[in-house]
């Protein structure tokens, strides 16, 4: 069994510290994990965790389909543990949603906010059905161990022929529509991967990749536990393939013909070569290796091209879902090593249930045992410290929960604190050539910037007026950004910092300092800020004292400051726009505030991709004096 406890520790490692990562996206955001962007918001987690993670589960419906439907009974060995893999697929890709969505905490409004014209509500009600259909289907699995639910199961069992149709409809349904999704992007998806039968391709290739899946996961759950492999399955398996990879093969190279594009595939491109390896890698080779009865036979070439199938289809699946699309955008991703660690996470994390369930449950005729366990056998010992950690349940919970937490400690370590924290939201920019400043607001942390006509506003309000936006500065400071205080973009948050006052690290302040004594400890009864700090100048109605220690969020802040002021005024300047969000959430800034200038500045995002597109821009067209007129107003 050491293979199987070297694999758990090496998983328990991997889920540790993408755990460590995880935590930190979830307190700090997209911006402080990913390489994301407004203009590619869809990168690794989709392409990998949503797509290929639904294409990997394509098995469950497949041999269900096989066996109820098809009566292929030899199959029955590979039933439970593909719609275990399908349940556990489903899961990933739920999870994996939670992290590459904005606000993952909203997942639910699509359950009562219907918008059936989106091709996205379709995809996430058959994820929920589906997942619910695989659950109650698995369901008799674990509850055949314990008796006292022995109703329940077979009140499930009775349906079960109902679950394994729903299945395998809204299975082939759901791989489908997932293509569906990318025909409303024609001029986003390159012509290689983008086709109007994308729905019948997903669907033909799902069905390969099911097939191969199951049988990958034979293989290696087998030779994982020392088992006899079912290389007899897997021949049959691979034997079907064929016909199914055929299939996809001759649609493609009609589909390529009839759309003319046969010379993008060979004019030499990054994404020339990309196609043509994905279709050797997922197609070509796997039907040559299961063509040949003699290698269709032997487990090293059953290895070979059931991987291949696996990882060129779920290659495919990261190329139509982003990665292509970055030749049509112009933009660059790559994604992150916190994207690859929380990607590499989710599936450790289904790897290590599925071999819990395979080891607790009856998912195999006979469960595979820890030869520790059984009767009349000695006592290893643990060779770093040469003691006994207990019966192999106890020993295994120690191990891997070290494992976890060395891994996950490792991780919150690694975790860069410029990039979690950011290094500023507002940046003052100053051009090289006449020295004036510009005040760029980076609000979203995503480096497209917004100007912030500062000069104008002091003009306008006058330069006694600046407690109105400034309305609190930290102690000892003249000035400072909104971000220092507002530290998180959606939440409120304690900008007095009480624990770092009372700690020893911090200010090091008894609570009698600040609280006087007999009376209840609470923000009420404290002392005010200018208590301790009596040069601190608070001569504003806006100061907010140690009675409400949180800030507001910085959204928040800036809605409340800004689109405040902007609604009053707009009647009284004849601009109704200012209420607008597109008055201030611009793609790109003015190209007039950068005309004829070169912007000192540490965004990289900002002098490689914004100010070649102004320039561009500007010399294709010169705006109108009323135009500029507008924007200098």
């Amino acid at each position: 069994m050491n293979r199987v406890q070297n694999t758990k520790i090496i998983l328990w490692l991997i889920t540790g510290f993408a755990a460590a990562v995880g935590l930190n996206r979830f307190i700090f955001g997209l911006g402080a994990t990913t390489n994301l962007t407004d203009s590619t918001p869809w990168g690794l987690w989709i392409g990998f965790d949503v797509m290929g993670g639904v294409a990997l589960a394509a098995g469950g419906f497949v041999m269900t389909a096989i066996f109820y439907i098809m009566k292929r009974e030899e199959f029955h060995p590979l039933v439970k543990p593909a719609v275990l893999t399908a349940f556990l697929g489903y899961m990933a890709v739920i999870l994996g949603l939670l992290f590459d969505l904005g606000l993952p905490w909203n997942i639910w409004h699509m359950i009562i906010f219907w918008n059936p014209h989106s091709p996205l509500f379709e995809v996430g009600w058959c994820v929920m059905l589906y997942s619910a259909v695989l659950l109650l289907e698995f369901s008799p699995v674990p509850l055949e161990k314990y008796s006292r639910y022995a109703k329940i199961r077979n009140f499930l069992m009775k349906f079960r022929f109902v679950f394994v149709l729903l299945g395998i409809m809204l299975s082939t349904l759901h791989q489908s529509s997932l293509g569906s999704l990318f025909l409303i992007m024609p001029f986003k998806l390159h012509p290689l991967w983008y086709s109007n039968i994308l729905p019948i391709q997903f669907f033909l290739s799902a069905v390969a990749l099911g097939l191969m899946m199951v049988a990958f996961e034979s293989l290696a759950s087998h030779w994982l536990y020392k088992r006899k492999p079912e290389t007899s399955l897997v021949e049959k398996l691979g034997k079907t393939v064929v016909w199914v990879l055929s299939i996809y093969l001759i649609v493609k190279i009609i589909d390529i013909l009839a759309a003319g594009e046969i010379t993008i595939v060979l004019n030499g491109s990054w994404e020339s070569f990309v196609f043509i390896s994905e279709i050797f890698i997922s197609i070509i080779f796997p039907i040559i290796i299961f063509s040949v009865p003699k290698m269709r036979r032997n487990i090293k070439a059953q290895w070979i091209g059931s991987f291949m199938v696996v990882f060129g289809m779920v290659f495919n699946r990261i190329n139509v879902g982003g990665l292509t699309m970055l030749s049509i955008t112009g933009d660059s991703y790559t994604p992150s090593w916190m994207e690859i660690t929380i990607s590499l996470g989710v599936v450790s994390a289904a790897a290590l249930v599925f071999l819990f369930v395979i080891e607790h449950f009856n998912i195999w005729d006979l469960k595979p045992q820890d030869p520790e366990s059984l009767p009349h056998t000695a006592p290893s010992f643990d060779y770093s410290s040469h003691a006994w950690l207990g019966t192999p349940d106890a020993a295994s919970l120690t191990k891997f929960s070290l494992a976890f937490v060395l891994s996950f400690a490792v991780g919150m370590a690694l975790m860069p604190e410029k990039k979690l924290h950011g290094k500023g939201i507002e940046e003052i920019t100053v051009s090289r050539a006449s020295g004036i400043e510009r005040l760029l607001i980076n609000g979203n942390k995503d480096d497209n910037l917004v100007e912030f006509p500062h000069k104008e506003h002091i003009a306008r309000l006058g330069e006694d007026q600046c407690a109105q936006c400034h309305h609190l500065t930290l102690p000892r400071f003249i000035e400072n950004s909104c971000w220092e205080c507002h530290t998180n973009m959606y939440k409120p948050v304690d900008y007095f910092k009480h624990n770092w006052h009372a700690s020893s690290s911090g200010a090091n302040i008894k609570c009698d300092n600040c609280h006087v004594e007999g009376v209840q400890r609470e923000s009420k009864s404290a002392k005010n800020c200018v208590d301790c700090h009596p040069k601190y100048d608070f001569n504003n109605a806006r100061f907010i004292g140690s009675q409400k220690y949180f800030a507001i969020s910085y959204t928040d802040a800036f809605h409340q400051l800004c689109v405040s002021c902007h609604f009053i005024k707009a009647d009284e300047l004849n601009k109704q726009n200012l209420t607008e969000c597109k008055s201030c959430h611009k793609v790109k800034i003015h190209d007039q505030v950068a005309e004829n200038l070169k912007w000192k500045t540490t965004l990289p995002h900002f002098n490689s991709v914004i100010l070649p597109n102004i320039e561009k821009e500007k010399n294709q067209s010169e705006m109108s004096k009323d135009e500029k007129e507008n924007i200098n107003n």
